[in-house]
Parts: structure tokens; C-alpha cells; sequence
């Protein structure tokens, strides 16, 4: 029997009483945390039991209706129906252990714990209390002087009385501890027998009804011998393909390839070097599918993608530091450098990372290939000349037929597959991701391959290309006595040299002309549409969204505009050009456009998200424009695009994302006749009353 609090011990409140106290309350804290354990778990077993007969009344009802599907045949029906009746008590059996259990148990545990706990509770925040009054008396009994006696008196009085008042309380709590020791003996043990002798009653009576099972279950045993034999037989024929692998593969040599059904190229353990931390490298398992590099930090994690496209990647032996078997995949935002074991375990690995890269180049130059021989959809709208719409060709092969654009314009590296757009270059993926990081204000990078282009975009790079720009930003090299990277530099020699080139245009022929004089230049070769002089303009200071004064406040965006040249008007755009601005007059360039009736530019600015509403000092926005001087192709076009923003704004939050499907097709139609053919979007005008005048064309013909 356990040991209980003495009560002559608590009087005395020794030290050892206050260690046996301590004791108590700890057993009796545990005790409750463990009862309260037990009673939720049992009410979660009552719970599952609870809906297992309500899971297994339902099935006894598809019994009862397959038995009702058998009722010709008197073998299968008799068992049916013995089996659903001897479940059917189960069932009820099931019913009765649950609530004997939950009387069992969760009944008589709370009312042990209902009973003591909450007056435990109590009385244990009295005693505390009083303890610490007792304490407070006593130090106040010791500081009183012995020259004060009637202080000393009252001292003494006070520690007598509340001396008292802590025994009683102590004695109190000391009869509470022990009497719940010992009812919660008598409790706990008349509940787990109440559950047990409830377990038992339901075991035997199972065991009662599914006595009559005996022949089924000697044919199951007759059954699981045979298993057995089959299973010994499994057995040996996995310790004969255990030992077959040991002695062929398991050589210590490192396995590459992939398991069989596999969709990995090459997988396995190699170092990873860390990016925020050099010296650090941790191994990992990577493997390469479906064009991506993929890594796991451990067997507790999932797959990480750690290269999204093999295609915007490159790879290359790293030779020039300390460790051994080292290699290095670049992208435009990242590089990695990975080690594996041995040289011929990397050259493995560049091969089939060089393998990946070559075989997606291959795939997509296939689909470009393919997607330019498909014809576009035909026009909308049956106004507009018929003929063999224009094709599209493979950005790559356009691109790279501009001046000197077979090689990176900053570094020399053959076969570029990236660009800048608003440049007009060709660059290879490591300076594209340098060029990247100057920001989009400076330089546009997009794919040579895996990004959709506009013709005029390609046509930049065509005029312009690596030869030209070279020729503006790299004029004064030879002065500088500043030496061009080649392929083989380092990234940081690269990016010194860019920036230098492009942020710095240390390299550029300074102007002798003022910054107006620079402004008016860029205006008059916009309106000559001189795509060259323009970079020239832009390289030496010019601002691109400069007004001049003589020409009513206009930019070089709205010469352009009025000059009629639809690659100008992509330039500026690209550089930065506030496609809205408009001059002295209220006008912008999508004003002069639909004045002069240029059908592209109207076209481009619409696109680039040129404001039609904006009216003009005689009140006229580039609708009416279009109507007074009856072009009805930018009429049209500028219909359209305000049909499709009151569509879009109808359909409000709810709707479909971006432009009408029809409004896409009939934009892209215009864009690619601007383009390729632009004769065919030679004016055609119609009558005030808005007709077209085809029907005097053809009384003339």
C-alpha cells in the first residue's frame, strides 16, 4: 500500500513533510493529467466503435439484398442468412460493450476527479496563502527590538495565530491528498474492472454465435497453409534476386543510371556548392527529366526544382578552382557549381547536361519549324483584300541574320540564343543575365527561342544588330585603351565591361551639341524614321521623351508618328517613350497617326496602350479624326478597341481575362500586313453617311 502524509509530521511542517508534500501534489497532478488521457481517449474509441456498427449495419443491409439476389439458390441464401443474423447480434453486441464502456470508465473517472480535484484545488490556494502569511509573521516576530515590548507582544500574538490557522489548514489538505490516494485506488481498479468483465461478456457471446463457423474456418486454415507454401517459395526467390544484384552491381562503384521505368536522364549523389556561402558544399541527390535539373537535400524531402528549363542554361567544366571533378551550369538568374567523384563520373554528367540542352534546342527549333509552315487565321471581316497571309519564320534564324548578330555582342560567344530588344543585339545567357540585372529601363531580355516576337521587334534587330551598336557604344574603346572580353572571361570581367558600355557609355562619342540641340536631332531622325541615328541620339544623351519647342511641344514618339515609320515608332517605344504625351496642341501620337492614316502606327500605339479618348484643342479624339478624314481601316481598328474595353468593363471581375478572342485575331492581322505587306493597307475611304465606296471602285474598273 502507498505510503500517506503523517499528520504529526505536518504539524511539525519539517522539511521532510514539505518534500513528501511536493511528492504528493506531483503524483496527484500526474495522476489527473493520466486520468483525463484515458477518459478522452476512451470517448474516442466509443466514438470509432460507434460508427464501425453504424458502417457495419450498412453492410449487413447489402447482405440481406445480395441473399435476396440468391433467393433461388438454397446453399448461398441459408449461409447468407445465417451469417446476417449471427452478425446482426454482433452488431447489438457491439451496441451494449460501447455503453458499458462509457459507464465504465468516463462515469466513475469524473466523478473521482469531480469529487477531490476542484476542493483539492481549493484548499491547495489556502494552504499556499496561509504559508505565506505564516512566513510573513515569523520575519516580522524576528525584526521586532527587543527594547519595543509591546511590539514584540503583538508579534508574538500574531505569529501564535496564524501558526494555528496554517496547521488546521495543513491538516485539512493533508487529509484531502490522502483520502484521494486511496478512493482513487478503488476507482480506478472497480472501472478497468467494470471494462474488462464488459469485454468479456462480449467475447463470449461472440464466441457463441460464430461457433457455428468452425467448418469455414478449417477450410480457411486448409487455405492459409497454402499461402504459406507460396510464400516460402516468394521468400527464396527474392534471396535469389538479392544475391544475383550483390555480386553484379554492388562494386562500390557510383550508379548512374537511372532505375528501370525511370523517366531521370542521370541521377545520383554530387556536392552542391552553397551561393550565399562559397566554402560551403553539401551533397545531394539530383537527377535531370523532362528538361529540368531537379535536387533532394535528403530522403525526408520532396524533389526541388533547382533549373526550371535546361534550354535557358549552359555548362561548363570549373577548372580554375581547388576542388577536383567540378562543373558549372549557368542560367540568366543563377549559376551552380556541383562536384561529383571522379572524372568519369563528370564527364557523365556534362555529357548528358549538354545532351538535355541540345535535344530541347532541337525539340523547339522542330515546333517553330512546324508552327511557321501552319498559316495564321484568316481576317476578320470581309472588307479587307484576301491573298496568302504572311508567314512566320523562326525568330533565331532572323535574328542571327542581322549584322555581326552571330555572336554576343559583348563578349564574342557564337550562336546567341538571347536579345535585347530595345538594343537591337544578340547575347549569349551569361551577359543576358547580366544585362538582366542593369533593369528593363536600360536593356529588354527576351529568348531568342522560347519567346513570341512581333516583326517589327525582329526588324530592330536586323537594322541595328551587334555590328551598328558595337560601332555607337564601343567607339572610343581604342582610346580608353580598354580591352573587349572574350568568351573565356570571367563573369565579373563581363559585367565591369557592360556596365561601363551601357550604364557608364564610357565608350560613346561624346556630342558637341547641346541637350536640345540633341533632343531636336533625335526629333528629325524619328520623323525621317533613321532608326540608326536615333540609337546614335539616344547613346549620347538624348532624352527620349523630350518636347520640342519649334515643332509645338512634340516628341520624337509623335514625329515618328507623323513621319510614318512604324520600326521608329517600336525604338521609341522600347526606349521608354510616354506613348500618351501630347503636344501644344492636345494632340498625341495616336492623333497624328490617325491623321496622316497610317494604319500600322494606329495599330502599334493602340497596343502599347495609347489613350483613344483623349481629345484634342478642337475637341476631337482620334476616332473622330478617322472619321473626318475617312480612313476606314483606322476606324476600324479604333472601333474595335473601344468596343473591347466597354466589353471588358461590362463583364467586370466576373468576366474573362484579357482581349476578345476576335479583337486579338483582327489586331494581329493588321500588325502582320503593317509588317510584311504593307501596300495592302493602302487607304480606303467611305462616304459621310458611313458606307464603303467599293461600289464606285468597281464602276470605275
Amino acid at each position: 500500500m502507498e505510503a500517506l502524509l503523517d499528520f504529526e509530521e505536518c504539524i511539525k511542517d519539517s522539511p521532510e513533510f514539505r518534500l513528501s508534500l511536493e511528492q504528493f501534489e506531483a503524483d496527484v497532478s500526474l495522476l489527473e493529467t493520466q486520468l483525463d488521457k484515458v477518459m478522452k481517449l476512451c470517448g474516442k474509441m466509443v466514438e470509432a466503435g460507434q460508427a464501425y456498427s453504424a458502417a457495419n449495419q450498412l453492410f449487413l443491409s447489402g447482405l440481406a439484398e445480395l441473399s435476396m439476389y440468391h433467393k433461388k439458390d438454397s446453399v448461398i441464401n441459408n449461409c447468407l442468412n445465417q451469417f446476417n443474423q449471427g452478425l446482426q447480434e454482433m452488431v447489438s453486441f457491439h451496441t451494449m460493450l460501447f455503453d458499458q464502456t462509457q459507464r465504465a470508465i468516463n462515469q466513475q473517472l469524473t466523478n473521482l476527479c469531480s469529487q477531490f480535484l476542484p476542493q483539492l484545488s481549493e484548499t491547495r490556494r489556502e494552504f499556499q496563502r496561509i504559508g505565506e502569511d505564516l512566513d510573513s509573521a515569523a520575519l516580522k516576530n524576528a525584526q521586532v527590538s527587543r527594547h519595543k515590548a509591546a511590539d514584540a507582544e503583538r508579534a508574538g500574538h500574531l505569529l501564535l495565530a496564524t501558526r494555528k490557522c496554517y496547521q488546521h489548514f495543513a491538516l485539512d489538505y493533508c487529509l484531502q491528498l490522502n483520502s484521494f490516494k486511496t478512493q482513487q485506488r478503488i476507482d480506478i481498479l472497480n472501472a478497468i474492472f467494470s471494462f474488462v468483465h464488459a469485454q468479456f461478456t462480449f467475447f463470449h457471446q461472440g464466441f457463441d454465435l460464430l461457433r457455428d463457423l468452425e467448418p469455414t474456418t478449417k477450410t480457411m486454415a486448409a487455405q492459409l497453409s497454402q499461402m504459406s507454401t507460396d510464400c516460402a517459395a516468394k521468400r527464396k526467390d527474392l534471396e535469389n534476386t538479392h544475391l544475383l544484384v550483390q555480386q553484379r552491381d554492388a562494386s562500390g562503384e557510383t550508379i548512374i543510371s537511372p532505375c528501370p521505368g525511370s523517366d531521370d536522364i542521370i541521377q545520383g549523389y554530387l556536392f552542391k556548392r552553397s551561393r550565399r556561402k562559397s566554402k560551403t558544399w553539401k551533397r545531394c541527390w539530383l537527377s535531370i527529366r523532362e528538361n529540368q535539373l531537379l535536387y533532394r537535400k535528403s530522403h525526408k524531402e520532396e524533389s526541388v526544382v533547382l533549373f526550371e528549363d535546361l534550354r535557358l542554361c549552359a555548362v561548363k567544366s570549373l577548372d580554375h578552382i581547388d576542388r577536383r571533378f567540378c562543373f558549372e551550369l549557368l542560367s540568366i538568374q543563377k549559376c551552380c557549381a556541383l562536384q561529383v567523384d571522379s572524372e568519369p563520373l563528370k564527364q557523365a554528367w556534362l555529357s548528358a547536361l549538354q545532351g538535355s540542352i541540345d535535344l530541347a534546342y532541337r525539340e523547339t527549333d522542330v515546333s517553330l519549324l512546324t508552327q511557321a509552315k501552319e498559316p495564321p487565321p484568316p481576317l476578320g471581316g470581309g472588307d479587307l483584300p484576301t491573298g496568302p497571309p504572311a508567314q512566320r519564320v523562326p525568330a533565331l534564324s532572323v535574328a542571327l541574320s542581322g549584322p555581326g548578330n552571330l555572336r554576343c555582342c559583348d563578349c564574342g560567344e557564337e550562336q546567341p540564343r538571347w536579345a535585347s530588344v530595345n538594343l537591337g543585339i544578340t547575347v549569349c545567357i551569361e551577359c543576358s543575365g547580366i544585362h538582366r540585372s542593369l533593369g528593363v529601363h536600360l536593356s529588354k531580355i527576351r529568348s531568342l527561342t522560347l519567346d513570341s516576337w512581333e516583326p517589327e521587334q525582329l526588324k530592330l534587330l536586323c537594322i541595328l544588330g551587334n555590328d551598328v551598336i558595337n560601332g555607337i557604344y564601343e567607339a572610343r574603346c581604342s582610346e580608353e585603351r580598354r580591352v573587349k572580353p572574350t568568351t573565356d572571361s570571367p563573369r565579373a570581367d563581363k559585367e565591369i565591361w557592360i556596365k561601363e558600355k551601357y550604364v557608364e557609355k564610357r565608350f560613346v562619342h561624346e556630342a558637341q551639341r547641346e541637350k536640345v540641340d540633341m533632343g531636336r536631332g533625335l526629333y528629325q531622325s524619328a520623323l525621317a524614321g533613321d532608326v540608326v541615328a536615333m540609337a546614335t541620339a539616344l547613346a549620347q544623351g538624348a532624352e527620349v521623351n523630350g518636347s520640342i519647342a519649334e515643332e509645338e511641344g512634340r516628341t520624337a514618339l509623335i514625329g515618328a508618328a507623323v513621319g510614318g515609320s512604324l520600326l521608329a515608332c517600336e525604338f521609341l517605344l522600347q526606349n521608354g517613350a510616354n506613348v500618351n504625351h501630347r503636344d501644344l496642341r492636345g494632340r498625341g501620337a495616336l492623333h497624328a497617326a490617325a491623321t496622316a492614316g497610317h494604319t500600322g502606327q494606329v495599330c502599334l500605339l493602340l497596343k502599347r496602350g495609347a489613350n483613344q479618348y483623349a481629345v484634342d484643342e478642337r475637341g476631337q479624339d482620334p476616332l473622330a479624326i478617322a472619321v473626318e478624314t475617312a480612313n476606314a481601316d483606322i476606324v476600324t481598328l479604333l472601333r474595335m478597341a473601344r468596343m473591347n474595353e466597354e466589353m471588358r468593363d461590362s463583364e467586370g471581375v466576373f468576366g474573362s481575362v484579357g482581349d476578345d478572342e476576335t479583337f486579338q485575331d483582327i489586331f494581329r492581322d493588321f500588325s502582320d500586313m503593317a509588317s510584311h505587306d504593307p501596300e495592302r493597307l493602302s487607304r480606303r475611304q467611305f462616304s459621310r453617311g458611313g458606307e464603303e465606296e467599293e461600289e464606285e471602285e468597281e464602276e470605275e474598273k
